[in-house]
């Protein structure tokens, strides 16, 4: 599969921005942030050659000096179709970013232009005055000209300090958060139907780079087959980079994350596996580093039960189902491919394809549910329950707000098998709801979610299918 794939409702978002810069003539800026890999360089550049207008891409490199990053921006500039002429952008000798701000203005045209710069974090990393130097070129040189000034990063925490309350750049760009691609986008570029989509959304994680080398029309285990002949495959090297970029280092944060992605959920599952000869790692070291990962690098997820009551234990997954799936059996299969052995390879993905399959889906089955119009309108969360002995452990509940839920909607259950939901999956899903804090059963709904058709739905308000949970996407 090749070629640029979905993202209409965000090349309209930046179409809008560019016709306003148009219409008013004045300047516009957009903050683009999003994980490595998502595609926010190629949404961008997709964007400037359809715009029509002349456009500069400079795209920072990490670890260069100052001096070294103003000069490849102006080389960028000069080379660039925004200066009349060549020769007017000079080549600065020990040039700083107020310089170069000031040399860019004096060669933008009167016509609407794009500015782009990419990697946003490694600049502001490399020179603690560019920050300050963005603003004030902005603000004096650039807004009152029609430039629409696009600043992309892929470091989510740096880019969402750049227009922080306390910073340089408060309060003069819009911000634009990139997720993934959508199952219902994989399925339209890639000709698959909703089941195979879904499969496809989880092994790739939505990510073009991934999606670009999916054959069309191919299942998920097929690609996997195909992929595992190939050491060199994006499948393996996207998630690879991907962890080399965040964690270049085999420290105690690769440790954690290592263990997560291995299947450790919980807090003391997670400290233990982590941890040394000397015993599990210690709390004041784990908990921090936890927060780190979820809040600041947002590689890890947390979930926390969702009923009328605080609940506990939380529990912990790799956020990007690809990069899950790499390190619960891809990387294993890689080393095989790597040693000729394609076929070992892809025995370990085949074996643990559908036990990770299953757990896998259940975050995606929620965020569909929260895009859905349900029959519930007051449910603006869905997560899943659980108690301290995982006994029961309930997949689905909607709630009006999270995780302390003031009203339970519904209970419900995802069952990603071969066979369908049954008499006996369904007498288990009423044992459960009903231990849910706050869930009323004469009230509250039942919910099914079946990759395989249902049997049994007597009492059950909801039924969906894979069409249903694909079909989130496109309303």
């Amino acid at each position: 599969m090749a070629g640029f794939i979905g993202r209409a409702a965000e090349l309209a978002v930046l179409r809008k921005r560019l016709d306003r810069v148009a219409r008013t003539g004045t300047g516009a800026a957009l903050a683009l942030r999003g994980r490595r890999q998502v595609g926010k360089s190629r949404l961008v550049q997709e964007f400037c050659d359809r715009a029509g207008v002349p456009y500069v891409f400079s795209t920072a490199t990490k670890g260069a000096s100052p001096i070294e990053a103003v000069d490849a921006f102006l080389r960028d500039v000069r080379e660039s179709a925004l200066p009349a002429d060549p020769e007017l952008v000079p080549a600065l000798q020990n040039g700083s970013w107020p310089d170069a701000f000031r040399v860019l203005a004096s060669v933008l045209p009167d016509a609407p232009s794009i500015l782009v710069l990419d990697e946003l974090p490694w600049l502001a990393e490399q020179d603690a005055l560019f920050d300050g130097a963005l603003q004030t070129g902005w603000d004096r040189l650039l807004s009152s000209r029609p430039v629409l000034l696009l600043l992309l990063g892929s470091d989510v925490h740096m880019m969402e300090r750049l227009t922080a309350y306390d910073r340089p750049f408060y309060g003069r760009a819009d911000t634009m958060v990139l997720g993934p691609l959508t199952p219902a986008d994989l399925g339209d570029a890639l000709g698959l139907g909703a089941a195979d989509a879904i499969d496809a959304h989880l092994v790739s994680g939505g990510l073009p780079g991934i999606v670009r080398t999916w054959p069309h029309g191919t299942p998920a285990l097929e690609f996997l087959e195909e992929e595992c002949a190939d050491p060199a495959a994006a499948l393996f090297g996207v998630p690879e980079a991907s962890l080399l970029a965040e964690f270049p280092n085999p420290d105690v944060s690769r440790r954690v994350i290592e263990a997560v992605g291995s299947g450790d959920r919980t807090h003391a599952n997670i400290a233990a596996s982590a941890g040394s000869r000397d015993g599990a790692l210690p709390s004041g070291t784990l908990s921090p580093l936890l927060r780190r990962l979820t809040g600041e690098k947002r590689i890890v997820a947390v979930d926390e039960p969702l009923s009328t009551r605080p609940g506990k234990p939380a529990l912990y997954r790799i956020a990007d189902s690809n990069l899950r799936l790499y390190l619960a059996a891809l990387r294993a299969a890689h080393e095989q491919a790597r040693r000729g052995r394609p076929e070992a390879g892809f025995r370990i993905v085949r074996w643990r394809w559908t036990s990770w399959r299953g757990r896998a889906v259940e975050p995606l089955v929620r965020q569909a549910l929260e895009r859905a119009d349900l029959p519930w309108p007051d449910v603006e969360a869905v997560g899943g329950w659980w108690n301290r002995r995982f006994d029961p452990e309930v997949d689905l509940v909607g709630a009006d707000r999270a995780p302390v839920a003031g009203r339970i909607a519904f209970a419900g259950s995802v069952k990603w098998l071969g066979s369908p939901f049954d008499a006996h999956d369904l007498a288990g899903l009423r044992r459960a709801a009903v231990q849910v804090p706050g869930l009323d059963p004469a009230a509250a709904g039942l919910v099914v979610v079946s990759l395989s058709g249902v049997q049994a739905r007597d009492g059950v308000d909801l039924v969906w299918t894979p069409e249903d949970v694909v079909g989130a996407w496109r309303s």
